[in-house]
């Protein structure tokens, strides 16, 4: 991996993340596809809305149809023939979102398949050896996503064992060409936040995560933890904040310096008929759509907003047609795509703060 920036306005910066799989220009969002697709689109459809980087997860694929088989099926790339990178994160998160289903030890985590409750265990060693074995261009450290709320004892607890399966990750990984990520823990408290960086920083990864945000902890505390960790976190390594992917969120990310974002809401809205523009989201349920011949956003050129009426996606939403949920996704991933490329422009132009203001005084009109 190769990271090299290009441009810089105030604590902004757009650069080209080159790796073996391809290159990426960053700031980037990457959108989800969990079990080696993103919900409804081909690798096709994703390419042509403006994807460049792809996310996948390693718990869910260990599980079906196992790394080992993908492995021997060419590695994840070819099995879902995407040509372009991937990163893979470590099954962290469900350790989070599966906590009814788990126990933590120091070793690891402890499951219940949600498919059909088997026991799983997943530490260090296993996360890393199977997301070698799918063949990601970018893997991720194992680690526990703090809850919210959590008192400071509990987030400092979670934070230590974060950093000790970070550097059992790093040991087991070694000279793997793929590119490991350590992630910054600590809940919403500063010292915790920065006691993790130190540590991080010591086991010199080649990038860094900002992880156990957007866990329903209030805004103003994501973003001035977001601000934080950037600010703290060496210039020359990429920055991924995990998970946190509303529009006006990856404004204020890319403002703070972050260099990739991931999130299931433009792909999860969709399927939901809930749209994003440039004033704001549209609810393609509501009945004043149902005659309405006007496209989503007429500044929009995606296929969906060349092609179809407002009036014909209520129809499709309210009938329940697969299709609907495909032209909506097409729609929000060429919108979050779109936003990306006028945010690093921006940045390149040195014009990124009258960019960040024209896009809140658009969603308030």
């Amino acid at each position: 991996m190769r990271f090299d920036l290009a441009a810089r306005d105030g604590t902004a910066r757009s650069g080209l993340l080159s790796l073996k799989n391809g290159q990426v220009e960053t700031p980037a969002f990457m959108p989800v596809a969990t079990a080696a697709a993103v919900k409804t689109l081909t690798p096709e459809e994703l390419r042509h809305a403006g994807s460049q980087i792809l996310l996948a997860n390693t718990f869910h694929l260990m599980l079906r149809p196992g790394h080992e088989r993908v492995r021997r099926l060419g590695g994840l790339h070819r099995f879902m023939s995407w040509r372009g990178p991937i990163l893979t994160d470590s099954g962290g998160f469900q350790i989070y979102s599966l906590a009814q289903r788990r126990t933590i030890t120091e070793e690891g985590v402890h499951f219940r398949s949600p498919f059909n409750g088997d026991a799983l265990f997943l530490g260090p060693r296993e996360a890393v050896v199977a997301q070698q074995a799918l063949g990601a261009d970018i893997i991720m450290a194992l680690d526990e996503c703090t809850p919210w709320p959590a008192s400071y004892e509990q987030a400092q607890a979670s934070m230590q064992l974060s950093m000790r399966w970070a550097g059992h990750c790093r040991d087991h990984h070694g000279d793997h060409p793929s590119a490991l990520f350590g992630i910054v823990q600590g809940g919403v408290f500063p010292a915790l936040r920065q006691q993790s960086i130190e540590q991080l920083l010591e086991m010199d990864f080649p990038g860094y995560a900002i992880g156990g945000l957007s866990v329903g902890e209030p805004r103003e505390q994501r973003e001035s933890i977001t601000a934080l960790c950037t600010e703290r976190l060496p210039a020359n390594r990429p920055r991924y904040l995990m998970g946190v992917g509303k529009p006006e969120d990856i404004v204020h990310a890319v403002r703070c310096g972050v260099d990739l974002l991931d999130c299931v809401i433009p792909t999860r809205n969709a399927r939901n008929g809930f749209l994003f523009t440039r004033t704001g989201t549209l609810k393609i349920r509501n009945a004043s759509h149902r005659e309405d011949p006007e496209p989503v956003d007429p500044s929009c050129p995606c296929p969906t907003c060349r092609h179809y009426s407002r009036g014909y996606l209520h129809h499709l939403d309210r009938i329940g047609e697969m299709l609907g949920a495909r032209l909506h996704t097409i729609h929000n991933l060429h919108y979050y795509h779109s936003l990306l490329a006028g945010l690093r422009q921006a940045i390149r132009d040195g014009v990124l703060e009258q960019f960040c203001q024209d896009f809140h005084r658009a969603r308030t009109h």
